[in-house]
């Protein structure tokens, strides 16, 4: 359908310039001694030479250049332009008689016009070329286009299958640690777990998610996460009671969240995690800050790979419209977001 209306498009372009062409040779002799036959003999004789050249190479000639054949398009073209140069040649002597006067002599040669006219009929020659050119240049760049769109498509896909298998394993890491000491906790945690399970499987496999039903997410992850911690930690969420209609990407923060429970719980020691989430018109600003307790390199608690396709994933979808930032400030490690959704 696209490519019909630009069809369209270009027939009705190339209409709508040969008909100015054609007009005003006549818009000019308005008021002049010219007649009809002046204008089709001095002018419209000649623009339908040069419409014959024109659509003869960029329908078919131009192509003999892109298949390498370069000689055989000049051998051809100079053919037929010298062709239609006898021919209108030949008009004119019967049209006009008295051209052909042997006593006539200050006519130029026949060669000189050969040649002028040779050189005029290679004016459409180049533009044909030039047309031709920016089409082919216009044809590779939208290909080029579509296939980044592919690639980038296929690494979305791939970061996301990468992440909620990567999510699914921190989730039964955290039921497994309920199964000894919490059974019952360890039940509702698999409860849970299926709950949010079912959004992985029926909302994530869009481009894009309202805003609510992200935070509701994040919501029933922290609640599930929060079954199987002490007294000792302590779990706070800031997230705004109405949440204007707003659509990103899903899954978004739940890698800063995972990382929070993971890197923010102390056995031993006490540990606060903080959620916030604050929207400023088009922007969304997601914090989360934890206690700072790294992990060994013993500790197979999680892949690693969170936050790095965190990363990659707002290169990609966000790209100049986002930013991450992380760091620590007394002992409390800070993650923070800012998302442009427009």
């Amino acid at each position: 359908m696209v490519n019909l209306k630009n069809k369209n498009v270009e027939i009705s372009l190339h209409f709508l310039i040969w008909l100015v062409l054609f007009f005003l040779p006549a818009a000019f002799s308005v008021g002049s001694d010219a007649d009809w036959k002046d204008l089709f003999r001095h002018f419209w004789l000649q623009l339908i030479f040069l419409a014959v050249v024109f659509y003869a190479n960029y329908l078919y000639l131009v192509k003999y250049i892109y298949d390498d054949k370069k000689v055989w398009f000049f051998v051809v073209n100079l053919s037929l332009i010298l062709a239609l140069i006898f021919f209108k040649n030949q008009i004119f002597d019967i049209l006009e008689p008295h051209r052909r006067n042997p006593s006539d002599r200050k006519r130029p040669p026949a060669s000189l016009f050969y040649f002028m006219d040779t050189l005029i009929y290679m004016i459409p020659v180049a533009f044909s070329i030039a047309i031709n050119a920016g089409k082919k240049i216009q044809k590779a760049e939208e290909m080029k286009i579509e296939a980044d769109n592919i690639k980038l498509q296929s690494e979305l896909q791939h970061l996301k299958y990468q992440l909620q298998p990567h999510f699914f394993f921190n989730s039964l890491n955290n039921i497994y640690s309920l199964i000894d000491f919490a059974p019952d906790k360890a039940k509702q945690s698999i409860h849970s777990l299926s709950k949010l399970m079912r959004h992985l499987l029926y909302k994530t496999d869009v481009p894009t998610i309202s805003l609510s039903e992200e935070v509701e997410f994040l919501n029933k992850y922290i609640e599930l996460m929060s079954l199987r911690l002490t007294d000792n930690t302590k779990v706070y969420t800031n997230f705004p009671k109405t949440i204007p209609e707003m659509k990103i990407a899903p899954l978004l923060f739940i890698s800063i969240v995972e990382n929070a429970f993971k890197h923010g719980i102390s056995a031993t020691q006490h540990s606060d995690i903080h959620f916030k989430m604050e929207i400023i018109e088009t922007e969304i600003h997601f914090t989360a800050s934890n206690s700072n307790f790294p992990k060994t390199d013993a500790d197979k608690s999680g892949s690693g790979i969170g936050v790095e396709n965190l990363k990659k994933r707002l290169n990609l979808l966000y790209p100049e419209k986002h930013e991450f930032h992380s760091h620590l400030n007394n002992e409390m490690y800070i993650a923070e977001v800012k998302i442009i959704t427009n």
